[in-house]
């Protein structure tokens, strides 16, 4: 049973999004972490197998009781696995190989606008001028931290291949989101867990492909210790939190709080050895949450 200060802080929209964007932010740590220990498509493939075996036997009741209601739902269960999870967390590792954090962390910015413009127009959801504004201020402090505070950066920017993998993983998690608003019928973490089998059966399609290319190896001991971070907490406990906070404010109000995810990441990066804490770092947190507070101003 939850206790009492457990049900208000999960019921509390802006700290889940915020520790849930957080340990994403960490997950981009990790997948530094990874290079050459081990191979992107196996740590996509492993985390969703880990978080399945965890929250099976914890949710397996809950599922059983509702099947009947959710096997219907069986390919839109699919495809949020296919976009959300396995896509997504496969297109964000491949991009690190081929480009660099400034483009990730600018082109990750996207997301909250391609999940409030889809609220519109398959929702119909409102759009508040405070909502463009405090989305405008939230990802100019993105590209703020993005540009190291030059804009002069801005100019001498190059895009790569990884880009473009950067842009499509960006828009599947923002159908992902959407996809959130009409869930089926379970609660998050019984939810989480019928979305990690589809995914992992999913990327098994990839583990394939990278065996006959000849480029699957056995991952080292930080490939594993990479792995068991990847799979508590940017896989289980982010999912689970995001959720609950779609479900809580909305997508398009959720979404905005992705902004939140490279910002994180850079000052993860920032107090790392051999790193700093600069003024641009401060100056593009307080820019985006500046605009998440204007964004919620309502």
């Amino acid at each position: 049973m939850m206790t009492r200060l457990g049900q208000k802080i999960y019921g509390n929209a802006y700290f889940v999004l915020i520790v849930a964007t957080w340990f994403w932010a960490g997950n981009t740590i990790a997948g530094r972490y990874a290079v050459g220990h081990i191979s992107p498509i196996l740590l996509t493939s492993l985390r969703w197998l880990v978080g399945f075996l965890v929250l099976y036997p914890l949710t397996r009741r809950e599922i059983a009781a509702v099947w009947p209601q959710i096997r219907p739902l069986s390919f839109k269960l699919s495809w949020m696995a296919a976009t959300g999870l396995t896509g997504f967390s496969y297109l964000i590792y491949l991009a690190a190989y081929s480009t660099g954090a400034a483009n990730m962390s600018i082109i990750q910015g996207i997301t909250p606008a391609v999940v409030m413009l889809g609220a519109f127009i398959v929702y119909h959801t409102r759009i508040t001028g405070s909502q463009i504004i405090g989305l405008i201020t939230a990802f100019t402090g993105v590209v703020v931290i993005g540009v190291k505070g030059d804009y002069i950066n801005l100019k001498t920017m190059s895009f790569a291949f990884g880009d473009i993998w950067m842009v499509m993983a960006s828009t599947f998690y923002a159908v992902y989101t959407l996809g959130l608003r009409n869930r089926p019928p379970l609660k998050g973490l019984a939810f989480f867990c019928a979305l990690c089998l589809p995914a992992f059966l999913i990327s098994l399609v990839l583990v394939g492909v990278e065996i006959a290319r000849g480029e699957f190896f056995i991952p080292t001991f930080q490939g594993w210790l990479v792995l068991l971070y990847v799979a508590l907490f940017p896989t289980l406990l982010s999912q689970v939190f995001y959720i609950r906070g779609v479900e809580l404010i909305g997508p398009s109000r959720a979404g905005l709080f992705i902004n939140l995810i490279p910002v994180f990441g850079t000052l993860m990066a920032a107090v790392a050895p051999g790193e700093s804490f600069e003024y641009y770092h401060l100056l593009g947190l307080l820019l985006v949450l500046g605009g998440i507070i204007t964004a919620e101003r309502r």
